[in-house]
């Protein structure tokens, strides 16, 4: 940088307050973390696309960061400032807490660029905040798995209609019908019966997937009625595998697969896709949570939203009429659900 550019810059930093000696601002004129935020916000408003996700950034930092670090200057927050500010969420609410952790990082980073501070970024998580909290998964709730809200589905199943690939088509299958991810995974060709059109049409379904006792939670056969979709998705399947949805070797698909794709449908929306009550990121198994959910909201049967989710329902001389009887509500109830999943 010639001369005349090193006096231009350092024209420029002392006209914001920034000793050009040190890239540092002045103590005086010193920026707080909360007015550094606001111009971050400025600065990456053009970049959003969601509105609600951008109103969720500034209402994340006022709501847990504001109050306790808002307004020391950004030069000064220390690691422990930083830790203060998470400890009371990480163990109540920590995917806010994890996402909170990130955007303090951010804007950190963007002042650290701005020359307002320097030395390393005291919100970083690995070799950082690690060694002071738990991690996410020692304090997450492992017993309620994360569902979508109700809002959020339609949305969710576009996005997911976008995908590519063996474990979206597994997943949009799981969504339709609200199995476990195992069912769907280990899913053969010979456990599915497709009827001619003159008994699909006296049935009122396509046909039916029966899933052996010896892959069921609860260890008793389970069927579930096959309606357009379902039957769509299957017939899209590769002949030449045992399995509908087979891995590229021909082996099972991992749980992992329908996780990470869910995580990367979570981590590329503008907003993500949280649990109402947990606010952590939705896992597969959380669209049965969501299933149940929209079905008690539009009255659906109960036992035959029960049975479809493959869980007991009253004696076994009642499951066993029910397992038979049933059929032709349950497919009015994947039809609805389906409309759903679609906008409708």
């Amino acid at each position: 940088m010639d001369a005349r550019a090193v006096s231009l810059r350092n024209s420029n930093l002392a006209k914001e307050g920034i000793d050009p000696r040190r890239g540092q601002m002045k103590s005086d004129t010193m920026p707080t973390f909360r007015r550094v935020t606001d111009d971050f916000l400025d600065m990456k408003e053009s970049e959003v696309s969601n509105a609600k996700h951008f109103a969720q950034w500034g209402s994340t930092l006022a709501t847990y960061v504001h109050p306790t670090i808002g307004d020391l200057p950004v030069s000064e927050i220390t690691i422990d400032d930083v830790f203060k500010t998470l400890k009371p969420i990480w163990g109540t609410k920590n995917e806010t807490a994890q996402r909170t952790r990130g955007r303090i990082e951010s804007v950190l980073n963007f002042a650290i660029a701005k020359g307002y501070r320097s030395g390393p970024n005291p919100a970083i998580w690995k070799g950082n905040l690690e060694n002071l909290l738990p991690k996410p998964s020692k304090v997450q709730n492992p017993q309620h798995m994360a569902a979508l809200q109700l809002s959020d589905i339609p949305r969710w199943w576009a996005e997911l209609q976008r995908r590519d690939g063996t474990g979206a088509k597994a997943l949009m299958l799981l969504t339709l019908v609200a199995a476990r991810s195992g069912e769907v995974r280990g899913m053969r060709h010979d456990e599915v019966e497709i009827f001619s059109k003159a008994e699909a049409n006296k049935k009122g379904y396509l046909g039916l997937w029966t899933i052996p006792k010896s892959r069921m939670k609860a260890n008793v056969e389970h069927s579930i009625p096959i309606i357009q979709p379902v039957y769509d998705l299957i017939q899209q399947a590769p002949a030449k595998s045992d399995l509908v949805f087979p891995a590229r070797r021909d082996g099972m698909l991992s749980d992992m697969t329908l996780s990470a794709l869910m995580k990367r449908m979570h981590e590329s929306d503008d907003v993500g896709y949280f649990d109402k009550r947990s606010g952590r990121a939705v896992v597969p198994h959380g669209i049965r949570s969501a299933f149940r959910d929209w079905a008690a909201e539009n009255k659906q049967p109960r036992d035959a939203v029960e049975l479809q989710l493959a869980h007991r329902v009253g004696s076994k001389v009642e499951q066993a009429y029910f397992r038979s009887e049933l059929l032709d509500i349950r497919t009015k109830i994947l039809t609805d659900w389906f409309k759903f999943l679609k906008g409708g």
